[in-house]
């Protein structure tokens, strides 16, 4: 059911700004204990004790993260507020409270925004996570989604990027790529069908990555896992700009360097095939494709035993020595350096 109960389009100005704060305030009652106050006041307060404080936003604008042609109102919102809880599982804590500002143009009716917000309440509820404020405005034209996630971790468990250490084993949650052959299936269905709108597409074929694309996952149950397994990573790390960008974060402030072996690296059948319809090495999809929003950290060589068994996970490779560089040795056992070409929030 909608969390509106509208049947019929309304145009948000009907309702205006704190009529739409109140409806949506309705909907999301507060889950934690560390929510003294959420949407209602000036700011919301939130007691964390003694635990550390994590605080992360992303911005998301049409036309340039997403595009309304293929991705669903309700996803959208799923997403925009999943990659913020993956920023907050990247430093090893369990997110708790999201904020959200919206700015949106008429040609948005309540219908849309009701849509948006049955996306962000999903998310949620999935992952115990309560809204406790935002704002909404207007905008010339498009949409805006400015997510804001909060939460908490005690001082000792907390991970950073500056922490890997030679010798430290590679590791990645789940599989790669799979995000980035969804966007190049969705885009190529786009192009046919603005040439062809009554063309038949049936995309059956490609459900997995286009899911990967449209709805991904922040990794809460990796973190959990770590904790159960008395593990904590020596240096950790989300994956949205791909793979090398992010392991090459993780060097560079660690000052190491790394290897890690192209067969290691967790490739999906349907990624794999697909990028070979395009044309595509598939590894290069996991090192450069992004928006997979797994966790890529590091462990001691001790913790190896603990973590082996576990699915969830692949080691990939491990730490060096700075003076050996970033290296990716392929399957045919040869060496190239890893660089950067992931995705640059700045370019169109």
């Amino acid at each position: 059911m909608s969390i509106f109960e509208n049947t019929e389009r309304t145009e948000v100005s009907q309702l205006g700004e704190f009529g739409l704060i109140d409806l949506i305030k309705k909907s999301f009652p507060l889950k934690n204990s560390s929510s003294l106050l959420g949407i209602g006041d000036d700011t919301a307060v939130l007691d964390y004790g003694n635990k550390k404080t994590l605080v992360t936003k992303d911005l998301l604008t049409e036309g340039i993260h997403f595009n309304l042609m293929y991705s669903p109102l309700k996803h959208l919102g799923y997403k925009a507020v999943a990659v913020n809880l993956s920023d907050i599982c990247a430093m090893n804590a369990i997110p708790e409270h999201i904020a959200v500002g919206l700015a949106f143009s008429n040609r948005f009716s309540l219908d849309a925004i009701e849509e948006l917000y049955e996306g962000i309440k999903l998310a949620c509820e999935r992952y115990n996570i309560d809204l406790i404020g935002g704002d909404t405005t207007s905008s010339a034209s498009g949409l805006f989604i400015s997510v804001t996630a909060l939460g908490a971790a005690d001082e000792d468990k907390t991970c950073y990027r500056n922490g890997a250490h030679k010798g430290d084993l590679i590791c990645v949650s789940g599989d790669l790529g799979g995000a980035y052959a969804g966007l190049l299936v969705l885009e190529r269905e786009r192009k046919v069908f603005e040439v062809d709108p009554n063309a038949k597409i049936d995309l059956t074929e490609s459900e997995y990555v286009i899911e990967r694309q449209l709805k991904p996952e922040p990794r809460v149950d990796i973190v959990k896992m770590l904790e159960e397994l008395d593990i904590k990573p020596s240096s950790m790390i989300d994956i949205s700009d791909g793979l090398a960008s992010e392991l090459l974060h993780i060097c560079t402030q660690s000052g190491v360097g790394c290897r890690i072996m192209e067969d290691k690296v967790p490739i999906d059948y349907q990624t794999d095939e697909i990028m070979k319809e395009f044309g595509i090495p598939p590894i290069t999809a996991a090192l450069n494709g992004g928006e997979d929003y797994e966790l890529l950290f590091t462990i001691k060589q001790d913790d190896y035993e603990k973590i082996k068994s576990r699915s969830e996970v692949s080691v990939i490779g491990y730490i060096t020595e700075p003076n050996e560089g970033y290296q990716l040795i392929t399957k045919d056992d040869k060496m190239f350096e890893i660089t950067a070409q992931g995705w640059d929030h700045l370019k169109k």
